[in-house]
């Protein structure tokens, strides 16, 4: 199990024919999963993994010629989950030296979470991000090692360009055929700058259920202080590096109305696009652990309304 795996959330499905609140349970169409649901001929294009040899044989036995039996399955309706984190250089805006917002182990403590939560569950669990050179796109399975080595890429340090979040969802839309609609698809990210809007629809097209999840730091990207005369260390996110910044009253009142207008816009256009978000302001375990829970009850509250 992974660590954090003591705390979980409901994975509460945003709307009816979605993701189940229970894994594993066969559903009556057609699919890949385990149980069998008829036999039929042998069709081009058919995978030889679903041919039943035994029945073949005896049928060729029977007509003098080859026969192939393809054995249909019924579809496994497991809950799944994609968790995408975002390797944007304004992610580690902040070294864990300052007193503020530590992106990288928020990033970490919300992705312990979901990854226990889906294990919770039985989840079938995957992982993108576009960090480096090649985006990357682990499939969703099961498994304490599969889980543990989504974690050891959740902590790794992989800074990506601007639009690494941009370039991981682009990925999932072009592996869309084997991402079933209904997955849950977790975006950790600060969302500065927000997605390109037809990269988010894309994704919303496929049928996945969404989530941002919001990672800012409270006071100095969601507002900004009145520290007007003050000299401040802070980070230039292009070359990464700390710098004495003296700030005056006006500029600082300018910065935070700057930062509280772009805070509404990324509100705005979440809610536009019908996306509930999670809002993560702390690296803080249980913090974090009551935001996931706040989100859940507020999709659960709406699925009580809508009956």
């Amino acid at each position: 199990m992974t660590a954090g795996g003591d705390l979980v959330f409901p994975l509460i499905p945003s709307r009816r024919g979605g993701a189940l609140d229970v894994a594993g349970r066969s559903s009556r169409r057609r699919g890949s999963g385990d149980e069998v649901a008829s036999s039929r001929p042998y069709r081009r294009g058919d995978t030889l993994r679903t041919i039943d040899w035994a029945a073949s044989a005896r049928l060729s036995t029977a007509r003098g010629s080859d026969e192939f039996v393809v054995r249909d399955h019924f579809a496994e309706d497991a809950v799944r989950v994609v968790i995408v984190v975002d390797r944007s250089r304004s992610m580690e805006i902040f070294p864990s030296s300052l007193p503020w917002l530590d992106k990288p182990a928020a990033v970490l403590e919300a992705g312990r979470l979901i990854l226990a939560s889906g294990a919770a569950t039985n989840a079938l669990t995957g992982f993108a991000e576009a960090g480096g050179q090649d985006p990357r796109l682990v499939p969703a399975r099961r498994g304490r090692e599969h889980l543990r080595a989504i974690e050891h890429r959740i902590e790794a340090r992989a800074a990506g360009p601007p639009d690494s979040l941009d370039r991981a969802l682009a990925l999932l839309s072009r592996s869309a055929a084997t991402i079933m609609p209904g997955t849950f698809v977790f975006l950790l990210s600060d969302f500065l700058p927000l997605p390109d809007a037809s990269t988010l629809h894309d994704a919303l097209s496929a049928g996945w259920d969404v989530v941002p999840v919001v990672i800012q730091d409270p006071v100095w990207e969601q507002s900004f202080p009145d520290v007007g005369g003050v000299t401040l260390p802070l980070v230039d996110p292009e070359a990464g590096r700390v710098l004495p910044v003296h700030l005056s009253r006006k500029e600082a009142a300018a910065r935070r109305l700057l930062n509280e207008e772009r805070t509404g816009r990324l509100h705005d256009v979440l809610l536009g696009l019908g996306l509930d978000h999670v809002t993560i302001t702390t690296s803080d375990r249980p913090a974090v652990h009551a935001s996931f829970l706040a989100w859940a009850e507020g999709r659960r509250a709406m699925s009580r309304s809508a009956r």
